[in-house]
């Protein structure tokens, strides 16, 4: 039976950066911001390329980011970086939603700001921020342990019993051999934190669990009776990939 532990929240705020070539604009995020206690202004700027310079320097959790700056648009930057904070977009124009929620953006809102919309965005910043799932390294070394926030609890799961993980904008689900957990997480955040030999992204929306492979045919790689995409550009890595595992498990 999964072991249940008390919720846990983030004494900290989270430590924000906002991004717009619109001084006004700016103005309004931060006062907005300081109506929440979860929420602190780190740094404020108003170009892509400042941007980059304050990420390397200072610690921040969540960004406001402007779409439609000059020389790089905020969709460009995001992109750029390896690495990136729980960010929601800023903008006038809602054309490139899509495109943001592709980025895995925590929110998407239109100018002029409101706030009710703006406190939900925050709220769920919040969620993700403290949704994260944090590796239990015991004092014998094991690393098998994780623990996912379900509702107002953190569940203990066992990372190597994940078949693969279903992206679905700024949640996830991870499938077991007779379960599946919803989480408030994002892709990348949660391939960071998996062990590398043991888990390959094949698609953007798909992370698997390369020991639970059944098969590989075409395009398509087969887990416990489930069919699953494989990206054009990343199937002969994960051929690569499966073949030193073999090796090395031998």
């Amino acid at each position: 039976m999964a072991e249940i532990l008390p919720k846990q929240t983030n004494s900290q705020p989270l430590r924000c950066l906002v991004v717009d070539d619109e001084p006004v604009a700016i103005k309004g995020v931060v006062n907005f911001i300081n109506q929440l206690d979860f929420l602190e202004v780190v740094d404020t700027c108003t170009s892509a390329m400042k941007a980059t310079e304050i990420l390397k320097v200072k610690e921040i959790d969540l960004m406001f980011l402007d779409i439609n700056m000059p020389m790089l648009s905020g969709l460009e930057f995001l992109e750029s970086l390896d690495k990136s904070p729980l960010t929601i977009l800023t903008t006038a124009y809602s054309a490139h939603a899509l495109e943001g929620f592709r980025l895995n953006v925590v929110d998407y809102l239109l100018k002029p700001l409101e706030f009710q919309r703006f406190f939900q965005a925050a709220n769920k910043a919040l969620d993700l921020f403290q949704s994260r799932i944090v590796l239990q390294n015991t004092k014998e070394g094991s690393d098998s342990d994780m623990y996912i926030r379900q509702g107002d609890t953190f569940r203990r799961i066992i990372w190597e019993d994940i078949l693969f993980v279903e992206g679905m904008q700024n949640y996830l689900k991870l499938h077991f051999k007779d379960k599946t957990f919803v989480i408030h997480q994002t892709m990348t955040s949660l391939e960071e934190m998996l062990p590398k030999d043991s888990f390959f992204r094949i698609h953007v929306s798909y992370l698997i669990n390369i020991r639970k492979i059944d098969a590989i045919s075409g395009g398509r790689v087969f887990i416990d009776g489930k069919q699953l995409p494989i990206s054009r550009h990343r199937k002969e890595d994960l051929l690569k990939t499966v073949v030193y595992i073999k090796l090395i498990s031998k």
